[in-house]
């Protein structure tokens, strides 16, 4: 599971003209699921943004996490983190999961940081969707749940 993460002041997505989900002070999440993605990853990457301290404190220093500041999460399904662009021009995304793969998975994800007392809006999974954010810092970073080697 691969995760870009942006810290935003505000963020909202709207699907055929129509804002589908939108947050206040938090994250934006958009994030892929590969095939080999499991329970597994979801709960890592879970608590992984959930305790990520990148918001800053009365210092100015990033030592806060969502459960630290009370942020809301806009998660974004995103098949497109898995395109391949090292041949050719254009993308391959044989590395993305399925639909019936990545649904379940990208839910539970949702669900996992929801239980963690963290309010989450998302888009619309498989929709062509428009995102508008305010990146606060900017702060954009990438979390992914399986270590890379370099077999890969």
């Amino acid at each position: 599971m691969k995760v870009v993460v942006q810290r935003a002041k505000k963020a909202k997505v709207t699907v055929n003209g129509e804002v589908v989900g939108a947050i206040g002070h938090g994250l934006v999440l958009l994030v892929g699921v590969t095939h080999s993605d499991t329970l597994e990853d979801v709960a890592f990457i879970a608590d992984k943004i959930a305790h990520l301290r990148i918001f800053e404190d009365e210092a100015g220093k990033m030592n806060l996490s969502m459960l630290d500041v009370g942020g809301d999460i806009l998660s974004v399904s995103q098949f497109t983190l898995y395109g391949d662009c090292r041949k050719g021009r254009r993308p391959n995304f044989m590395e993305a999961a399925k639909p019936d793969h990545a649904l379940p998975l990208y839910e539970a994800l949702n669900e996992a940081l929801r239980q963690k007392g963290i309010r989450v809006e998302t888009g619309k999974f498989g929709a062509m969707m428009e995102v508008e954010l305010i990146n606060d810092g900017p702060v954009t970073l990438i979390v992914e749940s399986k270590e890379k080697t370099g077999n890969e």
